[in-house]
């Protein structure tokens, strides 16, 4: 009975180690496709979400108008699921800005290399524009949303826009990546008095 253990349990038990640390050391690398995260309940969510890395605008002066706000995300390339939507949530601030939907742009580099969007939609009571993408965006991108303005705010100071992520799906699960700011001066030379 010792020498079917020794035969053949031994080698099994070896193999299952080999395995599991081949599919680590895999998975480690990055080898291994990501997946997303699914509940129960038919919601969906990234793996890894994606990352804000990025806020700005060229004219910080109030009451400009032609200007552009850019928000700059990276989606991870073990996201699990391309990006579909974006929200940007203007936080409590002294006015709310009024966003330009027709005027949205994303893109990949440089503005040449634009990405498709589908619907976008600016709520000014719930302060909200969401912008989805058509083709949903791939993991492993790093893109620019690049959001017009009516016009900067007439009050100076720091505005803040929460960031929210949603990947593919009809019951995708937003996830939270950050919160942009923006500072606007008054004085005609962006606060360089």
């Amino acid at each position: 009975m010792m020498s079917l253990i020794t035969k053949f349990l031994v080698p099994t038990v070896k193999r299952a180690r080999l395995l599991s640390t081949t599919f680590y050391l895999l998975g480690f690398m990055g080898v291994l496709p990501a997946l997303a995260v699914r509940f129960p309940d038919g919601r969906v969510a990234f793996d890894r979400p994606p990352k804000l890395l990025d806020v700005n605008t060229p004219y910080p002066d109030v009451s400009v108008t032609d200007t552009t706000y850019f928000f700059t995300v990276q989606v991870p390339a073990n996201a699990g699921e391309p990006l579909q939507r974006i929200v940007l949530t203007q936080q409590p601030a002294q006015e709310t800005i009024l966003f330009l939907p027709e005027a949205t742009q994303a893109y990949v580099g440089s503005r040449r290399n634009r990405l498709g969007l589908g619907e976008v939609n600016f709520d000014s009571q719930a302060q909200t524009l969401s912008v989805n993408f058509n083709p949903p965006v791939p993991p492993g991108t790093r893109l620019t949303l690049a959001v017009s303005p009516e016009r900067n705010p007439f009050y100076d100071g720091v505005y803040l826009f929460g960031v929210t992520a949603f990947p593919v799906g009809e019951k995708s699960q937003g996830q939270y990546i950050g919160t942009g700011r923006l500072q606007f001066y008054r004085g005609g030379n962006g606060g360089l008095n």
